[in-house]
């Protein structure tokens, strides 16, 4: 049976999304979204699809069995709640909301929906189908390397005003739900999250230092980790800025009994004996934003490919709440008064 998908958001991140739904064999883009006329109008001429600028008529009209929620931050819990009352399968850009009362209403709506009916719900945490990503995670959970003891995460970038200015929303509060943090480095720190346990905590700082935005371009944390790949309590720590010269690779640093393991695009670990292996990423992209990589169609070709079984998608709605609920913590100390206004 052919799966009848819908894109609602036709900003950048869309042509992912559009381009690995084009790639499955058996889904249907039906119908795209967007609350500007004339970027929804584009789009759906590209695409060769009905255009709509209101989430609701799409539901009716278009009647889709998965919906991407591409919007930005601040819609993205209402839409994908709106969906999944629907018995629609979603799958919601990160961050998974704007703020945790919102991540959590999203929860409780996936929670609902799949009980009742078996509908499904991901969050786009896509890195976590980089190659050496899962090498690095199937290692850790195999034991070869004992328990891990703590590790270390680095998202060095380079924005400027204009990109900020191209889309206000991602410069502000309302809009984004906060700067670096919820919209670049949030994939790092799930990764941290799953290489090395649950965060069971978070504190630190976040600051604007260069750019005319009202949210953070800096921002240092340290992160708390309990669960079965550590003996009870570890931290890692963790840096990020949009304010370097240049783009850097992220970094992904763990230190466990018998080895560390550094990520740097590709996968290196250090063995105690001395061996060194490396697990490459194959750039195999194509598309649109194909310097993007594969794993934004690694993830929703495996969303497609799971549709019929019984248990959640493995990626859901409360991984990306846990990471936004670790940000908000430092949000609070950091910006309590427009974390206020974000809750009121």
């Amino acid at each position: 049976m052919t799966v009848r998908a819908a894109v609602i958001g036709c900003g950048d991140i869309s042509a992912i999304h559009l381009d690995a739904i084009a790639a499955l064999p058996d889904a249907e883009l039906v119908a795209v979204c967007d609350v500007d006329p004339a970027r929804a109008d584009e789009t759906a001429r590209r695409r060769g699809v009905p255009g709509f600028t209101d989430a609701a008529a799409l539901f009716e009209r278009a009647r889709p069995d998965v919906v991407h929620v591409c919007t930005p931050h601040a819609s993205h819990a209402k839409i994908a709640i709106a969906a999944l009352e629907r018995d629609i399968h979603v799958i919601v850009e990160k961050p998974v909301a704007r703020d945790p009362q919102q991540a959590a209403a999203l929860v409780a709506a996936a929670e609902a929906a799949g009980a009742a009916h078996g509908t499904k719900s991901a969050v786009c945490f896509q890195n976590r189908y980089n190659v050496p990503v899962q090498a690095a995670h199937e290692l850790l959970s195999s034991g070869r390397l004992g328990h891990v003891l703590g590790a270390s995460g680095s998202v060095v970038w380079h924005r400027t005003p204009e990109y900020y200015a191209a889309s206000p929303w991602r410069g502000t509060w309302a809009g984004g739900g906060g700067g670096l943090l919820m919209n670049q480095a949030i994939h790092t720190i799930d990764l941290l999250q799953w290489l090395v346990g649950p965060i069971t905590g978070a504190a630190g700082t976040a600051s604007r230092r260069v750019l005319p935005i009202e949210v953070e371009d800096t921002a240092e944390l340290t992160l708390t980790h309990d669960g079965p790949l550590t003996d009870g309590v570890v931290h890692s720590v963790f840096y990020a800025t949009n304010t370097h010269a240049e783009n850097e690779p992220i970094t992904v640093d763990i230190v466990a009994e018998r080895g560390h393991l550094r990520l740097r695009g590709d996968l290196e670990v250090a063995y105690a004996d001395g061996t060194v292996e490396t697990v490459v990423e194959p750039l195999t992209a194509t598309g649109e934003r194909s310097y993007w990589g594969v794993s934004h169609e690694r993830l929703i070709a495996d969303f497609y490919r799971r549709l019929p079984d019984a248990a959640p998608f493995w990626i859901g709605p409360a991984d990306g709440a846990a990471v936004v609920r670790a940000i908000h913590d430092v949000y609070a100390t950091s910006f309590p008064e427009a974390v206020a206004s974000l809750t009121s």
